[in-house]
């Protein structure tokens, strides 16, 4: 017997997770459930403009330790141990990655429900050994602030059709907390019942469908799959810059924001050389290290976000003291497509590592260059060397350029990880005609540099 919306089914009749809704796909949605306002949206965001630059937000240590992994078995149940197995015998792991999903508004929503289908298509049109495992969301999934109520439009109903995991670290819109909010409404406590659960379990936000909360140990944990560790950092809610820990040796100081994370990292990476592991590496963030921006003397400015460098200076104290660098970094918030290499020293080696920016999952693409003064700088030619963006505040870098970028598509990443190299695709979705080509990155994971770009 179907059940009514919002009346969510009791926990034990689920002994193990479930994905997607059961049969064939069913029709895009062309209304919300829970009616979004435009002018009422902008008047709210107008009113907390000013407090998106300075209210961060406290949040819960991860369960367990900070060296534990969270295994990708653990979060499929009872069939997990022989879909690692299936994975590992297939000899490779392909996974999609995207940012920034949500659909404030109901004309927006046909870019999100685009790029959602083109995930479920992907799955279902690649033979079993190219199927991707899940999904790992680079936050931002539901606008403006991760308000309860909007998450059956903008994540349930959106990826209803979506078969495996949807794993997430929050962005600063899933984390946001809007003046007068009550406790238990907080937009953390909210993305912590969808996707931080102890156990599996249908919650109220997704109302009348059956994908159940993923049982992550925190808004910050290590995915441990089949080649390859997903390190998912949270870097809180303001607007910009993305904040990893309260920096109490740098110039900024956000005594608000826990400082966890740095010994997370720390734990996670003395794990990785303690057991000279060898699979792909990446560092998942919401808030992107590098976003482009025009050089000083072209006049005009960046995107609408840009990068954050104290956050990378951070993360690259841990891995210079650690003696263990990320094989690449995946960001999105930034809504567009960005993709850099960054030049590495580290213990006298010499590596290469790209820097990902997926933030075009649906809520609105961005150009990379806006105008000023009456001056609007041309588009970065690819390939050009950017080396003032890096502030390398650690030392560790040199050399940075922006090798490719979109802003005008929709899209996704398709990463494959085996246990030579490391594949990062950028899979276009336009809603203007035929599909643009696909850029792809390669990883060489014993030698640390980028073979192919």
């Amino acid at each position: 017997m179907p059940r009514k919306a919002n009346a969510p089914l009791p926990n034990p009749m689920f002994g193990e997770p479930v994905f997607n809704e059961a049969g064939a796909p069913t029709p895009d949605p062309t209304t919300f459930r829970t009616q979004h306002d435009k002018k009422s949206d902008d008047q709210l965001y107008n009113q907390v403009q000013k407090l998106l630059t300075k209210d961060t937000v406290n949040f819960n240590p991860s369960r367990g330790k900070p060296g534990d992994l969270y295994p990708l078995a653990s979060a499929l149940g009872a069939q997990g141990a022989a879909d690692v197995r299936a994975i590992q015998n297939a000899g490779k792991i392909i996974f999609h990655a995207v940012g920034d999903t949500g659909a404030a508004y109901l004309t927006k929503l046909v870019n999100e429900v685009t790029v959602a289908d083109h995930l479920a298509n992907d799955f279902h049109s690649s033979a079993n050994a190219d199927r991707p495992a899940f999904l790992f969301h680079l936050g931002d999934i539901v606008y403006s602030f991760g308000e309860s109520q909007y998450y059956y439009d903008q994540f349930y109903e959106s990826f209803r059709n979506y078969p495996v995991p949807i794993f997430a670290i929050p962005g600063n819109h899933d984390s946001f907390v809007i003046p007068n909010t009550k406790p238990a409404d907080t937009p953390l406590t909210t993305f912590s019942r969808n996707f931080c659960a102890a156990t599996p379990g249908v919650t109220k936000e997704a109302g009348s469908l059956h994908r159940t909360a993923m049982t992550q140990p925190g808004v910050y944990f290590t995915l441990d799959a089949p080649f390859v560790r997903v390190l998912g950092l949270f870097s809180n809610a303001l607007e910009d810059p993305g904040l990893i820990s309260s920096q109490k040796g740098q110039k900024m100081k956000w005594p608000g924001v826990p400082d966890v994370q740095l010994a997370y990292l720390t734990a996670q990476l003395q794990n990785i050389k303690a057991q000279n592991y060898t699979g792909a590496i990446l560092i998942a963030v919401h808030h992107p290290p590098f976003s482009y921006a025009p050089p000083s003397n072209a006049g005009g400015a960046g995107g609408t976000h840009g990068g954050t460098a104290p956050m990378l200076a951070e993360i690259d104290a841990i891995c210079k003291a650690q003696g263990v660098y990320p094989h690449a970094f995946l960001s999105g918030h930034a809504h567009n497509y960005q993709r850099y290499t960054r030049k590495v020293t580290l213990a006298g080696k010499h590596y290469t590592v790209p820097f990902v920016v997926s933030g075009d999952g649906g809520y609105n693409v961005k150009a990379l260059v806006q105008g000023r003064a009456g001056v609007t700088p041309p588009d970065p030619v690819r390939g050009a060397q950017v080396d003032y963006l890096d502030a390398n505040l650690s030392g560790l870098g040199g050399g940075l350029t922006i090798d490719n970028f979109d802003h005008t598509d929709y899209g996704y990443l398709r990463i494959t990880a085996d246990p030579k190299q490391l594949h990062i695709e950028f899979h276009p979705v336009s809603s203007k005609g035929p599909q643009p080509g696909v850029d792809t990155v390669i990883v060489d994971l014993a030698s640390h540099t980028v073979v192919s770009k």
